[in-house]
């Protein structure tokens, strides 16, 4: 599938943790290296733990800080763009659509998902089939296996699906958001390899590449293993001549 390559650029980011915060500072490098209007706001309402210097992109000054205002403030400062963050989660449709709105309208509109939970996930998939043209690319991992998927609403219509169509089980409606957590809850956390989500970011990152860069993307979805060092790609099918 082809995308524009001179068009502004508004991106919008949720999760600046395990996956977003390794993809965040490349994503700044990729915008600076197009030479467009480019927008980037990032969203996550946590803070930074000292367990999450092992396999989060933070280090010991950044601790008790809000990950998006770290992320942010670092890498718009490192490249010379506008810092724009907000420092909550984000559990509206109506915000999150907000969030979405350019400030032109010939923009390419990018909503990445690198989320935690699939509460979260079930908001950018009604925001996403509610939007008139959209590029939408969630990421998600276990310990060492997870995937990477790109839907695309072009002209009110879905182009390619979304994660939520490869895996409907994330359209459970007993998740929840993160701020409905109790504090037990909020407490337990899969335990997940760094490898994981450095891959997870990197296959991110190869799909804007490609979008941004490139103009075009022909694949839907990549799965991968970080224990096996396995990347499977499922291609686009190609039109009949």
């Amino acid at each position: 599938m082809r995308f524009p390559v001179s068009c502004p650029i508004h991106i919008v980011m949720i999760g600046c943790g395990g996956t977003g915060g390794h993809v965040a500072p490349h994503l700044y490098r990729l915008l600076y290296s197009v030479f467009r209007p480019s927008a980037v706001i990032l969203c996550d309402g946590d803070i930074v733990e000292k367990r999450n210097l092992v396999r989060q992109n933070f280090v010991s000054c950044d601790l008790g800080r809000n990950k998006a205002e770290v992320i942010a403030e670092r890498y718009s400062a490192a490249f010379g763009m506008a810092c724009r963050y907000v420092p909550r989660y984000i559990e509206s449709a109506d915000e999150l659509g907000s969030l979405l709105r350019p400030e032109r309208a010939d923009a390419l509109v990018i909503l990445i998902g690198a989320v935690d939970n699939n509460r979260s996930r079930q908001m950018c998939n009604d925001v996403f089939y509610s939007a008139r043209d959209l590029v939408y690319i969630d990421s998600g991992n276990g310990f060492a296996n997870g995937q990477v998927v790109c839907g695309v609403r072009k002209g009110g219509r879905t182009v390619r699906k979304p994660v939520a169509g490869f895996y409907p089980d994330i359209l459970d409606p007993t998740d929840k958001f993160p701020s409905e957590l109790s504090c037990a809850e909020a407490s337990v956390s899969s335990p997940q390899a760094m490898t994981a989500n450095l891959m997870a970011a990197t296959l991110t990152l190869c799909m804007l590449y490609n979008i941004i860069a490139g103009g075009e993307l022909a694949t839907r979805m990549t799965t991968f293993s970080s224990k096996t060092v396995n990347v499977r790609p499922l291609l686009s099918k190609r039109r009949a001549a």
